[in-house]
């Protein structure tokens, strides 16, 4: 029974390792959508190749940082015990690689493709895993000392902080080391429209991430006795508060419509294993709400041009989700309890001042150091056509 048990532990993370892989094809088409036609394969490449470089930053520094766990022994030792230990690694990392994926939307259309490889590589292995095991594994004793002086430590289930508002908040970092495409805004304060280039694809990235969180938030329990349908429960109610509250104040826009269930779903990871389904819909709506305000403030009032708008969704909307959880999360409102606002409250800004300080740091040095920007001819051009030689739609260059 022992033996069955454990094997079936690893049959259920790697099916949760499966399904946030395949969120990945959703940032890709979610990207590729979003951009203009000149930038589309750019999208769907970048993503592939920054999960491959992810891979080898975490399997090599990231992962032995958060944890202190590495896999330089021999085979025999390393499928020890069903070798759950290494579909645990797979699923953690399908959580890391989200950092670049995240960066990479805010970026689009004017990173130069080599400097964002080193990136991912430097995100991946260094300042993720730091924060990462300090939430996740009590790295430097923060954990115990939130403990000890708010009565629990900082809870955050399924990275709405230490993945969502971590990679949202490195993506703002890179979005004004890199500056507006050109052409977005005018001397004159006139603004130039980018409109997506494809809703339907724009769509399907959508819906591939909304059906993959279920993955990334039910099977964050890692192992099958500890699977709650209250977090299922949690996250649908989010993605729908998210949904509804994107449709109303969006006014019908199908960029917010379809980005709304994963504003909720972004800021319920934290506490979706607490709350009741009324707060957790109560927290997806207010997510739904945050980003559609606060990407047309970033985008039309302050010029940051965050395409994907990955610092409202990503950023924002998970660092409200990690508040959150030390709101609703209390028995006072119909949660579980044993969580603290104030371990909340300092976890999360401790989330946000890493993401920030790191993605300065790396950005702020490739850009003094090799850059990131395509030049104005390249951008122009295209990404596409600059960098992987290729169009999205060949035949039309062509003529055929």
């Amino acid at each position: 029974m022992e033996h069955t048990n454990s094997s079936s532990d690893v049959l259920f993370i790697l099916l949760g390792a499966i399904m946030v892989l395949a969120m990945h094809s959703g940032f890709a088409f979610l990207e590729l959508g979003t951009v203009r036609r000149k930038n589309q394969v750019n999208a769907l490449v970048k993503i592939l190749s920054d999960f491959a470089m992810s891979t080898v930053a975490y399997f090599f520094i990231g992962y032995y940082l958060a944890y202190g766990v590495q896999f330089f022994t021999g085979a025999e030792h390393l499928a020890a015990n069903s070798g759950y230990e290494l579909v645990k690694f797979f699923f953690l990392l399908t959580f890391a690689a989200a950092i670049p994926a995240i960066v990479s939307g805010g970026i689009a259309e004017r990173a130069r493709f080599n400097p964002q490889l080193a990136a991912t590589f430097l995100l991946v292995g260094l300042i993720y895993p730091f924060f990462e095991g300090i939430a996740w594994n009590k790295n430097l004793g923060v954990q115990a000392y939130f403990e000890q002086q708010f009565g629990a430590a900082f809870h955050d289930f399924a990275g709405s902080v230490v993945v969502h508002a971590v990679g949202g908040w490195i993506g703002l970092a890179a979005v004004l080391m890199l500056g507006p495409r050109r052409g977005r805004y005018q001397r004159d304060g006139a603004i130039s429209a980018h409109p997506p280039s494809s809703i339907p694809f724009l769509a399907l990235g959508a819906w591939i991430l909304t059906v993959g969180w279920f993955g990334f938030n039910v099977m964050s329990a890692q192992t099958l006795n500890a699977v709650s349908g209250l977090v299922a429960l949690n996250s649908l109610m989010a993605m729908v508060g998210g949904t509804l509250a994107a449709l109303v104040i969006g006014r019908n826009d199908p960029g917010f419509v379809h980005n709304g269930p994963l504003a909720g779903l972004v800021a319920v990871c934290a506490g979706s294993d607490l709350m009741h389904p009324l707060g957790a819909l109560v927290v997806g709506s207010v997510a739904g709400t945050l980003f559609v305000y606060m990407f047309t403030l970033t985008q039309n009032r302050w010029k940051i041009d965050d395409v994907l708008g990955v610092w409202p969704l990503h950023g924002l909307c998970g660092a409200w989700g990690g508040i959150a959880a030390g709101i609703f999360g209390q028995s006072a409102l119909g949660g579980l309890g044993n969580v603290s606002f104030m371990s909340q409250l300092l976890g999360t800004g401790l989330g946000v001042v890493i993401a920030l300080a790191g993605g300065f740091a790396i950005y702020g040095g490739l850009r003094l150091t090799v850059g990131l920007r395509l030049d104005p001819e390249q951008e122009f051009n295209g990404a596409d056509l600059t960098i992987h030689k290729i169009s999205a739609s060949p035949e039309k260059e062509a003529g055929w």
